[in-house]
């Protein structure tokens, strides 16, 4: 099967999981060759991965969390996608809560037009950078009684360790299951 794995990772989190869909992919079909194009979004070629696109049985689309959706670029990119089977992915700093990403997800979605379908969603939790615990420690430290950036501090915590073992396991098999490996 022809794919291509685009992502964009500024935190090197959605990398990660793009890295594992494209051992997924290749073990799989044991033919590394089917996978038409692997990297960062506009760090091939201008226009490389619309035509990349074009030629691929199924898009592997990865984000990471901007203001709950994806960053501009990422959207660009799903927004130029027409007829495909588009995979998506992504990492989020906050939460694991299944019902936070399926609403990141969707509106990921809705930048991509009604003549692509979907075969595929997978979300976690990712780390941040320390500068994200750093603001949340000198807000905590103006309003010690804050519990609301105490949780944040705990999710940060939560989230150094992602994505783990676990969530790559959980990835290989929303894989498997969208491209009926």
């Amino acid at each position: 099967m022809r794919y291509a794995v685009i992502y964009d990772s500024p935190t090197g989190n959605t990398r990660i999981l793009a890295e594992e869909i494209r051992r997924c992919m290749d073990g799989q079909n044991g033919n590394p060759e089917e996978c038409i194009c692997f990297g960062e979004l506009g760090q091939e070629k201008a226009g490389a991965e619309m035509l990349a696109a074009a030629e691929s049985e199924i898009v592997f689309a990865g984000f990471w969390t901007d203001k709950g959706g994806c960053s501009e670029k990422m959207a660009g990119f799903l927004e130029s996608l027409h007829g495909q089977r588009v995979f998506l992915f992504g990492t989020a700093g906050f939460g694991g809560a299944k019902e936070y990403f399926r609403r990141i997800l969707e509106r990921v979605g809705t930048h991509l037009a009604p003549d692509n379908t979907v075969t595929g969603k997978y979300m976690c939790q990712g780390k941040m950078p320390l500068a994200v615990r750093k603001r949340y420690e000198s807000m905590l430290e103006q309003n010690p009684e804050d519990e609301r950036m105490r949780a944040m501090l705990e999710n940060f915590d939560q989230a150094l360790v992602h994505p783990d073992e676990a969530d790559l396991e959980l990835l290989r098999k929303s894989v498997s299951s969208a491209v009926d490996l």
